[in-house]
């Protein structure tokens, strides 16, 4: 499922728009964004959690040459599904 895909079935469940839809989707994504950029947690009941860690510089191999690289420290996102959303894939 891609994003157009996402907006169609949020349309069509809730009864509104697509273009209802994918401003609420979109109002959604851009406030998860953000609290993840004050370096806060996002957490939905059930659903799962967003989070941002530190990932430490390190070395790492280049494949094709076998050369050692340097690889920069980088903030990274982590989900975490949560208990309703794992029992339902499960």
């Amino acid at each position: 499922m891609n994003k157009t895909d996402l907006i169609d079935a949020m349309a069509e469940h809730a009864g509104i728009t697509k273009a209802a839809a994918k401003k609420a989707l979109e109002c959604a994504l851009i406030e998860i964004e953000g609290a993840l950029q004050k370096g806060n947690r996002v957490s939905l009941v059930g659903f799962g959690s967003w989070s941002v860690s530190r990932r430490a510089a390190r070395d790492g191999r280049n494949p094709q040459t076998g050369k050692t690289i340097k690889i920069k420290a980088k903030n990274v996102v982590k989900f975490k599904a949560g208990s309703d959303l794992s029992r339902a894939v499960n």
